[in-house]
């Protein structure tokens, strides 16, 4: 099969990445689903830049995205590297060789500064996302006023500030993008499963 593509190594079902983003996922708007409990709906991407493909994990899943067995946020993706989806294996095929490191991560920027209010809202804001195993949204303004016992004006002007520190572009989903890139960048981190079952009991 010519140009590169992803086979899932449990179906032996093979996914071309075809356009500049594809999506992958256990949701229906996905454009490689795989039926696999441990991959989120929205789990991670694959993007194209000329001959090379990197993959992204979107931040939101418990249990990660893996290139040849070694947790990434974003990497440089070779012939044969095997990506792992939560527990779903699938090998990479169809890219051209080439003398790149396989250790060769794309590294996002430095955390811009931060005030302990600001980190107090993007926890608030990512808590939701992290506390459950498939993917949920963000917590909304609302729900971070709430729990912080602020107006729900003053969490929309630092997440506008927040938006701003982070670089978030206006657009859809603008919450979901902060979050995915603060729990990429080790900001906010999961919480252990069972220390959220005590909280919950």
């Amino acid at each position: 099969m010519d140009g590169p593509h992803l086979r899932v190594e449990e179906t032996g079902d093979i996914h071309q990445i075809t356009g500049e983003v594809t999506t992958v996922g256990r949701g229906k708007g996905a454009d490689i689903r795989l039926a696999d409990r441990s991959v989120s709906l929205l789990h991670a991407e694959l993007v194209r830049r000329g001959p090379y493909v990197y993959i992204v994990d979107l931040g939101l899943s418990r249990n990660g995205t893996r290139v040849n067995g070694r947790p990434v946020a974003r990497r440089v993706l070779e012939e044969g590297d095997v990506v792992t989806f939560g527990t779903a294996r699938c090998r990479v095929a169809g890219l051209h060789r080439e003398q790149i490191s396989p250790d060769i991560e794309l590294r996002r920027g430095a955390a811009p500064e931060l005030t302990r209010r600001e980190l107090d809202v993007l926890s608030a804001l990512c808590q939701p996302a992290l506390s459950e195993e498939a993917f949920v949204a963000p917590a909304t303004a609302r729900d971070i006023a709430e729990d912080l016992v602020v107006t729900e004006a003053a969490v929309k002007q630092h997440l506008l500030r927040l938006y701003q520190k982070f670089r978030i572009p206006e657009g859809q989903n603008r919450r979901t993008r902060l979050a995915n890139e603060v729990v990429a960048l080790g900001l906010v981190r999961p919480t252990p499963v069972g220390e959220s079952a005590r909280k919950a009991s």
